[in-house]
C-alpha cells in the first residue's frame, strides 16, 4: 500500500507527459488545465491504495483517460481553438519524423512525413475516431504497450490491436490524400 506523502515526489514527474496528453485529449489548454487538476486530486485521493511495485505512470494514464471519458466526451465539443505559439502543435509531428530526429537509416514513412506540415498531421490525427485516436496516441506518442493500454482503456488486448490497426489505417489514408493533394505521393483509384 502507497504512502499519500509520498504521492508528490512519485506522481509529479509525469505531469508534463500528462498534460500534454490531455492537450491531445481536450485540445484545448483551460480542458487540459482542468483534466490534468481533476487526475491529481482523484489519483492523490486513491494514492492509499495504489500497489507499489506496478507501473505508476499507466496507473496515472488511466484516471487521465477515464475522467476525460466520463467528462469531457459528454460535453459539447467546443470549436477548435488554434494559437500559433502553441508549441504542442508541433509535438506529434516531431515526435512521428519531422523536426528534430534527422537521422541516418530513416524509413520511407520517416522522409515522407518530413514533407508535411505539422497542422496536416495534427488535423489527419484530430480526424481520427475518438477510441482509435485515444489508442493511437496512447501507443504511438506515449509508447504504452498494448497491455498497458487495454488496462487505461478497460478493454480487451485484442480491441486494443484492433483499434490500433484501424486508426492507422484510418491516419495513413488520411496523410495519403494530403499527400495526394500537394502532389508528393500518387493515390492509386480503387
Amino acid at each position: 500500500m502507497a504512502d499519500q506523502a509520498d504521492f508528490a515526489a512519485q506522481a509529479m514527474d509525469y505531469m508534463p507527459s500528462l498534460y500534454s496528453a490531455a492537450m491531445r485529449m481536450t485540445r484545448n489548454p483551460a480542458d487540459a488545465e482542468d483534466l490534468v487538476q481533476e487526475t491529481y486530486l482523484k489519483a492523490y485521493r486513491a494514492y492509499g491504495g495504489f500497489q507499489e511495485g506496478t507501473n505508476l505512470k499507466a496507473w496515472l494514464y488511466k484516471i487521465l483517460t477515464n475522467t476525460f471519458i466520463n467528462t469531457y466526451r459528454a460535453r459539447k465539443r467546443r470549436p477548435e481553438e488554434a494559437d500559433v505559439e502553441d508549441v504542442e502543435d508541433l509535438y506529434l509531428y516531431h515526435r512521428l519524423g519531422g523536426g528534430l530526429s534527422a537521422v541516418s537509416g530513416r524509413s520511407a514513412e520517416e522522409e515522407a512525413l518530413d514533407r508535411f506540415t505539422d497542422d496536416e498531421v495534427k488535423a489527419a490525427v484530430e480526424s481520427l475516431p475518438e477510441s482509435f485516436r485515444l489508442a493511437v496516441l496512447l501507443a504511438d506518442v506515449e509508447g504504452f504497450s498494448y497491455k498497458e493500454i487495454a488496462e487505461i482503456m478497460e478493454v480487451p488486448i485484442g480491441t486494443v490491436m484492433s483499434r490500433l490497426h484501424r486508426g492507422r489505417r484510418s491516419l495513413q489514408k488520411a496523410l495519403a490524400q494530403y499527400g495526394a493533394e500537394r502532389g508528393l505521393v500518387d493515390v492509386q483509384p480503387g
